[in-house]
């Protein structure tokens, strides 16, 4: 039982991990609402779970550790992965950007504000659903995810060690829940007038993302 609350834990702190925190943020910036990014994170915990209990699965049935190279690999794939959601997130900021437009109606000319954002309608909400069950994914097969699994491959009981894979992903699930609802509070509080704060703020969560790929990289 200790073993096991150690595996919900471990997943509710590894959710906390820098850079499962800067690709949530990079996504959950750009709404303004709390049930939303709320969703995403439910979704990254998801894809997280999934796997991690395929590979681990496969750890404890074969008894076999992840390769060194395969772990780097997958570490340089979340760094790109990153680096990408950072740059998305500053074009969105751009896309943003209210701007003047001239028109005639005849003789008459006449100036209005204008915007390209886009509203969040039914399609463009399952569209990141699914990227952030994608990056989940990801995440869930490299960094201390990995390592959770060479742990795993000295368990003797393998239904304990998939009551452990299942406890951490749940963990992870109910973490990133928190994470990205923690990190939507700043653009739900702050009124929609202070446009400036709203640009300021999102500008922050994609260049920590990019800075954060970055390092990883190097």
């Amino acid at each position: 039982m200790g073993l096991l609350g150690l595996g919900f834990l471990s997943g509710l702190r590894h959710s906390f991990d820098i850079d499962h925190v800067a690709a949530v943020s990079a996504i959950a910036s750009k709404s303004s609402s709390i049930r939303k990014p709320s969703l995403l994170g439910i979704f990254w915990g998801f894809g997280h779970a999934i796997a991690l209990f395929c590979v681990g699965l496969v750890v404890l049935l074969l008894k076999i550790a992840i390769p060194d190279k395969l772990a780097f690999f997958f570490e340089f794939v979340v760094a790109l992965m990153l680096i990408a959601l950072g740059i998305n997130a500053l074009f969105a900021i751009k896309k943003e950007k209210m701007h003047i437009h001239k028109h005639k109606h005849g003789d008459v000319e006449h100036i209005h504000l204008h915007s390209h954002k886009s509203t969040e309608h039914h399609k463009h909400a399952h569209a990141d659903l699914k990227k952030s069950l994608v990056i989940g994914l990801i995440h869930g097969l490299a960094g201390s995810a990995a390592l959770t699994l060479l742990i795993l491959a000295g368990v003797s009981s393998k239904i304990v060690g998939l009551a452990y894979i299942l406890l951490f992903g749940a963990g992870s699930i109910l973490g990133m829940m928190l994470v990205s609802t923690i990190i939507s509070l700043p653009f739900k509080l702050i009124p929609n007038k202070l446009h400036f704060t709203q640009r300021l703020l999102r500008m922050s969560t994609g260049l920590t993302s990019i800075m954060i790929g970055l390092s990883m990289v190097i």
